[in-house]
């Protein structure tokens, strides 16, 4: 049996095919289009479906939309009609546009039949899709479920679950306008960031003290004694947010912080930092504060998070860590690029109540391409000097430990955000010039980013602080504090506070991305390579070509493509 899930309804556009409940192909619109987010939130194309998508899908387990048997969309008209006809917040700033947004929605299932669908189509409710995405994904027979983002379809930000079996039952909600999604997006457009900068803000946060601003923020945000929180609204003013063009209404934050909100050009200043640091503080207290509560409601000892803010790693480590739970599950496409995952999951397991797959264990879910495929391109383009390496993990190991920059390229594409071997930029750790040269001259970003370890999984334990272990790691969805006699060797990975947002690397998960870091520690007696998303301004690469035009466009040293090394040939007889 196939089963077609997808997001489109607002951003993070996605599909994802299950066959017979396993997962056989997931991935993100925007490494097909090149756009990012796969296209805008407008009200006017929810049912700009992600074709590409869907077709890779289709097309990597052979079949057509006839032999689909179910399709699935993240989203639930029935309760985002209720919504918007009860004034809650919504990205339209118009009741036109709401109204051509409810028009446009049962689009969606009448475009899947016109590509020749004939199957059973369902609906799946926002927070019910991130919840089935990481309780499904994983091994546990029995969870907590802990959903964490801005706002459903429905009038809640933050749902808490049960998962017991095949089930999945909300046990707790908490209402809009409270909303630690909301919060993250208001402070990232006051520090004169986009809506959609929030791993902007958790970087930045680790220069800060959380001290300065945490009154301001205990009076914007607090925990409830039901396990819940609450916010100000009249304060924070969520429902004036929009994403294009990005802007909100920040002067109520303005009046509790006693600060100016920043212009995208201005210098960035200890102030920014301490907002930042004040605002994860506050984010940590608050989920910290509902995975205890969890815990207590449904007595189990496994954590399953999804939402947005489940990719805050430093909010995860806290809330395991610090937490009662003694078991972690966190998917790797947390944010809503992981809704048509979670779609699909439910239909399986909730609707038809189907046995379990098995847990999903890594990320490596889109599009692979063959040596041929991988030498037409290369032969195709002017300028690359290719070479078939004679010991790939060996020569790439060894080009790391010289100081260059490689563009990595191998495999399937990863679901999710983070680049986690197979479409990553990979140096050597131990350099600190190394992270001011990839975030100036290849990234084109800010200087506070942060650049991930990818660590053999089996050195972990020897070189960061861990009271719990988590697969949750093998997604850089844990950020640890690195051992103190171990930092004079990771420079280019340590973040300001001494920790590192890391990818614990499973041999019999990846290993040729395993056997690159093996080579470079035996090299170098350090088991992890410096990786950071292979993109410069753009959605992370999904193809050959993609490879090569970032490859081309950046100071990026080597392309180790498929077997080949690739460097950019001399110009005017200079090397």
């Amino acid at each position: 049996m196939y089963i077609l899930g997808i997001n489109s309804v607002y951003h993070e556009s996605s599909a994802c095919l299950l066959k017979d409940g396993a997962v056989v192909a997931a991935a993100e619109e925007e490494r097909f289009n090149r756009v990012k987010h796969g296209k805008e939130a407008r009200a006017d194309n929810p049912d700009e479906l992600p074709m590409n998508a869907i077709g890779f899908c289709l097309e990597r387990a052979g079949i057509t939309m006839a032999d689909v048997d179910h399709v699935t969309c993240a989203a639930d008209p029935d309760e985002i009609r209720a919504v918007l006809d009860g004034g809650l917040p919504s990205p339209w700033d118009s009741v036109e546009k709401q109204s051509l947004f409810l028009a446009t929605l049962p689009n969606i299932p009448k475009k899947f039949a016109e590509l020749g669908f004939v199957g059973e189509f369902h609906w799946v409710a926002h927070h019910t899709a991130h919840g089935a995405s990481t309780y499904f994904a994983s091994a546990f027979q029995d969870a907590a479920v802990l959903v964490v983002d801005a706002l459903g379809d429905d009038a809640y930000s933050t749902r808490l679950y049960h998962g017991k079996g095949a089930k999945l039952d909300c046990v707790q909600s908490v209402r809009y306008p409270a909303s630690i999604g909301y919060l993250w997006e208001l402070v990232s457009v006051f520090l004169g960031f986009g809506v959609y900068d929030a791993a902007k803000v958790m970087g930045l946060a680790a220069y800060g003290d959380p001290q300065r601003f945490a009154a301001a923020f205990d009076r914007l945000a607090w925990t409830t004694e039901d396990g819940g929180f609450d916010m100000r609204q009249d304060l924070l003013k969520f429902s004036d947010i929009l994403y294009y063009p990005p802007s909100a209404d920040t002067s109520g934050l303005e009046s509790v912080l006693g600060v100016a909100p920043r212009e995208r050009d201005d210098e960035l200043q200890d102030v920014h930092h301490d907002i930042a640091a004040a605002l994860q503080e506050k984010t940590n207290e608050l989920v910290l504060h509902m995975a205890r509560h969890l815990h207590a409601l449904t007595g189990s000892s496994r954590l399953c998070l999804a939402g947005g803010v489940a990719l805050n790693c430093v909010t995860n480590q806290v809330a395991f860590e610090q937490g009662p739970f003694d078991e972690l599950y966190v998917q790797p496409a947390a944010h809503d690029g992981g809704l048509s995952l979670g779609a699909a999951l439910h239909v399986w397991n909730d609707v038809l109540g189907q046995e379990r797959a098995p847990e999903m264990r890594h990320a490596y879910w889109g599009p692979s391409y063959t040596d041929a495929e991988i030498e037409a391109e290369l032969a195709s383009r002017e300028g690359l000097e290719v070479v078939r390496a004679a010991d790939f993990e060996k020569d790439v190991a060894k080009l790391l430990s010289e100081g260059n920059v490689i563009g990595l390229f191998q495999g399937s594409m990863e679901l999710g955000p983070r680049a986690l071997g197979n479409r990553s930029i990979i140096g050597d750790p131990r350099r600190r010039e190394m992270r001011d040269d990839l975030n100036h001259k290849v990234k084109h970003r800010e200087y506070f980013r942060p650049l991930a370890p990818s660590v053999l999984s089996e050195e972990v334990p020897e070189w960061f602080e861990i009271a719990k272990e988590t697969t949750a790691a093998d997604y850089m969805l844990m950020a640890y504090p690195a051992k103190a006699d171990k930092h004079d060797r990771m420079g280019a990975v340590l973040h300001v506070d001494n920790t590192c947002r890391i990818q614990a690397v499973r041999a019999d998960v990846n290993p040729r991305f395993h056997g690159i870091i093996s080579e470079f520690r035996a090299l170098t007696g350090v088991p992890m390579v410096l990786n950071t998303s292979f993109n410069d301004q753009e959605p992370i690469i999904c193809s050959p070509a993609d490879a090569v035009n970032t490859f081309l466009g950046t100071e990026i040293d080597y392309l180790a493509i498929g077997p080949f090394l690739v460097r950019k040939a001399p110009v005017d007889g200079t090397v």
